[in-house]
């Protein structure tokens, strides 16, 4: 089936961002005494909107962040975004065959529309992007897992669900999508296959998707 509409996740699908944030999240959690390592931080929250750190800290210590967390780990993701970040390898190809196929898309993710304009400006991507096409979970109150995101995503957009496609790179963002009842694009390359089997179809090289929504 020809869709109607293919809605992106942002960081790690789109843009390298994933090593860079949970590497500083990681860190500011184990300096706030919630000793965290990387590959905790990767299988906890990755795919997860800042509200899920707090609950899920909240939930196994009983104790809050502190005030401001969102705005100091925010700084240090942009600062580090700004020297390091790079789009995910073969996105630029991807999103200019999408283009010529003249096959909709848009980007719903987790991160705040600021978060997804720093990555989109400094990988180029932005000129893929236009507002139109962003979606945060800001926009919604609760992010993924629950569907509400990409549902709101394919309303804006004027595509009902079953139409949709959903690239994802993250247990959350797959079990949202599935929720949402769309078909889902799990991407390998960071995250073990096993952990999305959920998705319609697996792969891992973004120089494979055109072929693969076709």
């Amino acid at each position: 089936m020809r869709y109607d509409l293919i809605i992106f996740d942002n960081d790690g699908v789109l843009v390298d961002s994933e090593p860079i944030s949970n590497t500083i999240l990681a860190g500011y959690l184990t300096e706030l005494g919630h000793p965290t390592s990387y590959e905790e931080s990767i299988r906890d929250y990755m795919g997860s909107a800042m509200h899920r750190i707090h609950e899920i800290v909240m939930e196994r210590t009983g104790q809050r962040l502190p005030e401001g967390f969102d705005d100091a780990f925010h700084a240090r993701v942009f600062a580090a975004f700004e020297r390091e970040l790079e789009p995910v390898p073969g996105a630029t190809e991807m999103l200019e065959k999408l283009v010529a196929e003249d096959l909709p898309y848009c980007v719903a993710s987790s991160g705040s529309h600021e978060r997804i304009r720093v990555g989109h400006r400094k990988t180029g991507l932005d000129r893929w992007f236009s507002e139109e096409r962003v979606f945060s979970s800001q926009d919604v109150g609760r992010g993924k897992p629950a569907p509400d995101l990409f549902l709101y995503a394919a309303d804006r957009m004027g595509v009902r669900p079953e139409r949709c496609a959903v690239v994802e790179d993250s247990p959350l963002g797959v079990q949202a999508a599935v929720e949402a009842g769309m078909d889902v694009y799990g991407f390998t390359a960071m995250t073990p296959a096993e952990r999305l089997a959920d998705a319609s179809t697996l792969f891992s090289d973004m120089a494979e998707l055109p072929k693969l929504l076709a």
